[in-house]
């Protein structure tokens, strides 16, 4: 069996190593899935020498059963529809909207309290690296890799420590990455997988608090790295 990581920064460091290639391309854009994502993510942007952010994701849940999504919101104002759920379900616009809209003030929240005053990169026309600490299910990677190719990037690579065997293959076919070219990175994927944080010595929630001061300290990295 793989031996588990000491935390996410070793994670960090091990994923970095598989995208060594990327290193010190100007078009590369690192984000990250908050909160668990970031720690991981800035190791990757560290290595690479690659900006960070992150990129939030809002399941948009059915009223009165929130577990099932009937889409997702993410950064930039992007909203993708199950829209086969809307339809057999017979979800009307104006619940769509209303579910978005608190959503959406949340994902704002979230947004302002890990960003502060700086602006969204531009995603468009880049290689975007989309880093997330492990994938059980898939359904969380899914919704943001259908979002961010809404706003136009080049190339979008999905880039995990750990992932279920099952949920790799499910991101892979159904966000149609090629593993061979590169497009979905993963350091191990043990079989049975139980749960992401069994692979993970220390697996203690990420603060928001941490995610600010990690993304402050990549931006002021990068703005040094730009000046140099």
């Amino acid at each position: 069996m793989p031996t588990p990581f000491r935390n996410r920064t070793e994670a960090g460091r091990q994923l970095a190593d598989r995208l060594a290639t990327y290193e010190g391309h100007p078009d590369v854009l690192v984000l990250a899935l908050p909160r668990g994502g970031v720690p991981v993510a800035f190791e990757v942007a560290r290595a690479l020498e690659a900006p960070l952010d992150v990129f939030v994701v809002r399941k948009l849940g059915v009223p009165g059963h929130e577990e099932l999504a009937m889409g997702s919101i993410a950064s930039g104002g992007i909203r993708v529809l199950n829209e086969g759920m809307v339809r057999s379900l017979n979800i009307s616009d104006r619940v769509i909207e209303a579910v978005t809209a608190r959503e959406l003030r949340e994902l704002r929240w979230r947004e302002r309290a890990y960003r502060g005053d700086r602006p969204p990169p531009a995603v468009g026309g880049r290689t975007v690296i989309l880093v997330d600490d492990g994938i059980a299910t898939g359904s969380t990677m899914l919704a943001a890799v259908a979002a961010l190719r809404r706003l136009g990037p080049a190339r979008v690579i999905v880039a995990v420590p750990t992932a279920a065997p099952s949920a790799c293959a499910e991101v892979c076919e159904s966000a149609e990455l090629c593993p061979e070219d590169g497009e979905f990175v993963c350091c191990m994927m043990p079989d049975p997988f139980y749960a992401v944080g069994v692979w993970y010595e220390d697996f203690s929630q990420t603060t928001d608090e941490e995610v600010r001061d990690l993304l402050d300290l990549a931006a002021g990295e990068t703005t040094a790295a730009q000046r140099a």
